[in-house]
């Protein structure tokens, strides 16, 4: 029985106070987030770290001084074994921190698979994203010599194990939300600049893919809805209408908001700290009567089934 090897693929997250800075050094001297050419890409790496260090700080300070989102994918590895079974063992490849794709390559190298599946953690594919770590696996399997046979897991926006767990997840919430008043659905995704949109990345699309079924599975004919963007950073256009501008909406119109992130599949600081801690003060001061935010699909055994299924069909 041939043994293979399944790789999830995540951004990463800093472990500790110290590695805030080269976590974001690492993050901007990616060359699928700032496309200079050497060495104007490495110096303003440093400068935008420097520049972001402080407010970064106070975000992983909130969290107790680290990312929580390795624990949360090795929750998700762990899962994704149990429902593969033997001859399937997960590994963990995190693009801009610990374990790196280098190190996670070599850990791959000495386990002898007979084949290799890349599983990256974003339901929709972006050249920021999904792009940039399958070629960070491939620049690092080349240089350490690692030549099995490697498929890779094709965009997922609309897997039905993932949009049944993200509507399940939705739906209770809006029962909740629904006791008291009328809730608007705020569909969040991670922003992206529109110059990237513009060379022809697919995300946007998929993101919409995404939202069309999970409203399509919600089954709610007056559902009000939206999707939004949040993350925007620097002085750049990006993808409308942000999360934070919906939510500022959502208090003209008296209305309460159900948050519900639909890009992320674990929670991180850009769950636990925008959307729990940031847009929920904002929603306060902006006079929204009730704030509620879903948990994203983490170890959801609906998600789970759902990986499985696609690492089966790629093997």
């Amino acid at each position: 029985m041939a043994r293979v090897a399944v790789v999830l693929m995540s951004l990463g997250g800093p472990d500790a106070p110290r590695a805030v800075r080269p976590f974001l050094v690492n993050l901007f001297s990616d060359p699928a987030i700032i496309g200079l050419p050497q060495p104007l890409r490495w110096i303003l790496a440093r400068l935008i770290a420097w520049r972001r260090l402080k407010a970064a700080r106070d975000i992983y300070d909130h969290l107790g001084g680290a990312s929580p989102l390795l624990a949360n994918t090795e929750a998700q590895a762990q899962a994704l074994e149990n429902v593969l079974g033997d001859q399937y063992r997960c590994f963990i490849a995190m693009r801009y921190w610990h374990p790196m794709t280098g190190e996670t390559v070599a850990a791959v190298k000495a386990w002898k698979p007979d084949e290799i599946v890349c599983l990256p953690l974003y339901p929709q594919f972006s050249t920021t994203t999904t792009a940039s770590s399958i070629a960070a696996w491939e620049r690092k399997a080349a240089r350490q010599g690692l030549s099995c046979t490697t498929r890779i897991v094709q965009p997922y926006p609309t897997a039905p194990g993932f949009i049944a767990a993200l509507a399940g997840s939705i739906e209770s919430v809006l029962e909740e939300a629904a006791r008291s008043s009328r809730p608007r659905l705020l569909l969040s995704a991670h922003g992206l600049p529109l110059r990237i949109v513009e060379a022809g990345d697919p995300y946007p699309k998929q993101i919409e893919e995404t939202a069309r079924a999970v409203v399509t599975a919600l089954a709610c004919p007056d559902l009000d809805w939206t999707v939004c963007y949040q993350s925007r950073v620097g002085p750049l256009a990006w993808l409308g209408p942000a999360t934070d501008d919906e939510i500022r909406r959502a208090g003209k119109d008296r209305v309460a908001v159900v948050v519900a992130p639909i890009s992320f599949v674990s929670e991180h600081s850009e769950t636990l700290v925008e959307l729990d801690r940031d847009y929920r003060r904002l929603a306060e001061a902006c006079g929204v009567p009730a704030y509620y935010r879903v948990p994203t699909v983490g170890a959801d055994a609906r998600f789970i089934a759902a990986l499985a299924e696609l690492v089966e069909a790629s093997a």
